[in-house]
């Protein structure tokens, strides 16, 4: 049996590395036009390689003089996101899971039917509110839109979370003296940690490479811009500065990058189902 399944592996993988080969060729392009000189990437006979790597291209990513505030406000942004959305998920998967209430089934339908909305037809509409709000042209008109956009999806995964802990150890922990906020935050929430981080690295990477809400609610201030804008400034009315960004672009990918390496063993266990009756 495994003579006749091994050919049938082998095209598996082939099939996987010819599949992950084609996914990582732009990142690799992307990485290497930042490397590049000038001439090679203006050049009419692009090739996959370089033999005399600069680092121009970074150099001038790194002298704009808003490029670190911007990094800094993408920073700020995500990573409010990312608390709060984990947060205000949390305790609403639980509420949910754990209590019965009026509408409740009414409410996860409305969560579901939040995700289907596309963001582009909702822009206008929340550019008038973040304007009615008076926070255009600030951090918190990034913020807000994108923890609206990440809670659906947070609260529906980590539903599944909290309804796979036995009701039966919250039972055991009131019995043993312990309040139901001792059990949420001591027993539950490490338990559906996994769950969490699954749920923020959506938060994180939707949030930290926005565009469109950047450039609708930041219009004038432009302290309070993000990375993503940052690329703009390499776009330029006589010829765009690809090799700057490639550059940009190869910075922004580094702190994502970053992310799931610190994350990445919870995030594997949060997909997978880490909780267990």
């Amino acid at each position: 049996m495994r003579l006749v399944h091994r050919p049938w592996r082998l095209a598996a993988e082939a099939f996987a590395l010819l599949a992950a080969a084609v996914v990582a060729f732009p990142l690799y392009w992307m990485v290497l036009s930042a490397f590049k000189p000038a001439g090679e990437i203006q050049s009419d006979t692009p090739r996959p390689w370089t033999l005399a790597p600069s680092l121009d291209s970074l150099r001038r990513v790194f002298q704009q003089e808003e490029f670190g505030r911007y990094f800094l406000n993408s920073l700020f942004v995500a990573g409010s996101v990312v608390v709060l959305s984990a947060l205000i998920a949390f305790l609403a998967a639980t509420a949910v899971t754990r209590f019965k209430f009026r509408f409740r089934t009414t409410l996860l339908i409305m969560f579901l039917v939040a995700q289907m909305v596309p963001v582009e037809a909702l822009t206008i509409p929340l550019f008038f509110q973040m304007r009615d709000f008076g926070l255009l042209n600030t951090l918190g008109a990034l913020i807000l839109p994108h923890l609206a956009f990440s809670l659906p999806f947070a609260i529906w995964m980590l539903r599944g979370f909290v309804k796979a802990v036995p009701e039966a150890l919250e039972e055991a922990a009131l019995i043993d003296g312990a309040s139901r906020t001792r059990f949420l935050w001591q027993i539950l929430f490490p338990l559906v940690f996994p769950g969490l981080v699954a749920t923020s690295v959506f938060s994180f990477i939707s949030t930290w490479n926005d565009f469109l809400f950047a450039k609708s609610f930041i219009i004038s201030d432009t302290s309070q811009s993000t990375l993503p804008m940052a690329l703009l400034l390499f776009f330029k009315p006589e010829e765009n500065d690809w090799g700057g960004i490639m550059a940009a672009s190869t910075v922004m990918t580094v702190p994502v990058l970053v992310f799931f390496v610190l994350v990445q063993r919870r995030l594997v266990s949060g997909l997978g189902g880490a909780v267990k009756d």
